[in-house]
């Protein structure tokens, strides 16, 4: 789960890592409020998008009054950047900037540990640093069972060749980052700016905080930072039946047993879409899992036909744990549900495989569903599935 700034300022402070002071409004007048509360000859107004880039979209600009700061946020709010709706922005304190660096932790699968990257140069588009000036970005392995600790900061701030009169200040401010890193269960944690204040303080200007969802059951607090007005409600819906669900834009819905499987099945359906008008594509990715029953079968064609976009389903299954009998019963339960809240189905494609495939197939077959049609090859059942969403 990505956070927004506030929500990375405001995690980063319960850490004890140096911040400025933040409120977070929604309304012109409130910035304004916001302003004066703060008292600060400058405060900055921040979009809150969970993405990059708003600096350079107008996204963040400099108020000197709260007068100003009103009529800043009111150009900001609403605001569309890189397709993100900006429905709130942070009023924040200026501060008197003497140098800007660059500092993350995050994940690295590759090698198992984490790495720390670092430079001297912060506050410009990294991935360009790193592209043309890869020696003014240090990089360096950190041990997940240590983490950041003074050593390894020291190390850190040595490699990125900071001054020798700040690298104890800087250090200092990591090893916080890094715990924040480890505590919440973080794979990111990035500031870009961190700063130097003309009166020598070391302060992290902004922040991007990725935590890892796996890790909910032991973080509760996490689930407070979930924004649910810019969650898609399928999404919603679908957490709150436990199902691996992510919302794409096409109209054919997918539900398959195995991430791979699954993702095997949207790039087979897009390529089937092809070869038909308005070239349909997948609309979601949904992973029943390889111990799924009925239940999480009809929860999830549960899901997927609420999707007004949806025009046809395809559900492919290859029976390991997951019976196809078991499959065929959650569709038949599916069609149930639909029919008691009064929702009209939609063509489903069906392809079961392996094991009981026979009995599942029998089961579907004595159902006589309507709009349902059982197709035995993967990429027979694609091509049928896009087909019927072209023509719906």
């Amino acid at each position: 789960m990505d956070l927004y700034e506030y929500q990375a300022r405001d995690l980063f402070e319960s850490h004890g890592v140096p911040v400025l002071r933040g409120i977070t409004v929604t309304t012109a007048e409130e910035a304004g409020a916001a302003a004066k509360e703060l008292g600060t000859p400058v405060v900055v107004v921040k979009a809150q998008v969970k993405t990059g880039g708003r600096g350079k979209a107008g996204g963040v600009k400099i108020a000197k009054s709260p007068e100003e700061a009103a009529e800043k946020a009111g150009e900001i709010l609403g605001m569309d950047i890189k397709g993100h709706t900006v429905r709130k922005v942070m009023i924040a304190e200026g501060a008197d900037i003497a140098e800007e660096y660059y500092f993350s932790l995050l994940l690295d699968r590759a090698n198992r540990c984490y790495l720390a990257m670092c430079s001297v140069e912060g506050g410009m588009d990294i991935e360009t640093l790193a592209e043309e000036r890869p020696e003014a970005l240090a990089k360096v392995q950190v041990d997940p069972l240590v983490g950041i600790d003074r050593a390894k900061a020291d190390e850190i701030v040595a490699a990125a060749n900071f001054r020798e009169e700040d690298r104890a200040k800087i250090a200092e401010v990591l090893v916080t980052l890094g715990e924040v890193y480890a505590k919440e269960d973080a794979t990111l944690v990035e500031v870009n700016p961190l700063i130097k204040t003309a009166d020598g303080r070391i302060i992290a200007l902004d922040g991007k905080v990725t935590l890892d969802g796996n890790a909910e059951f032991r973080q509760p607090h996490h689930l407070e930072l979930h924004d649910i007005d810019a969650t898609d409600p399928l999404e919603i819906k679908a957490k709150e039946k436990n199902l691996n669900y992510v919302k794409l834009d096409g109209n054919v819905g997918v539900i398959g047993n195995g991430a791979g499987l699954v993702m095997s099945t949207l790039d087979v359906v897009a390529y089937a879409g092809e070869e038909f008008p308005g070239k349909p594509s997948p609309a979601n990715f949904l992973d029943i899992g390889g111990g799924a029953n009925a239940e999480v079968m009809a929860a999830g064609l549960d899901v997927i036909l609420g999707d007004e976009q949806v025009k046809a389903v395809l559900v492919n299954v290859f029976g390991g744990i997951t019976a196809c009998d078991a499959v065929a019963d959650g569709i038949v339960q599916a069609y149930a549900i639909l029919e008691s809240q009064g929702i009209e189905p939609k063509p489903l494609v069906v392809r079961l495989d392996g094991n009981n495939a026979e009995l599942g197939r029998k089961i579907l077959d004595e159902a006589n569903l309507p709009g349902l049609e059982r197709v035995d090859t993967m990429d027979g059942a694609a091509r049928r599935v896009a087909e019927l969403a072209s023509q719906a």
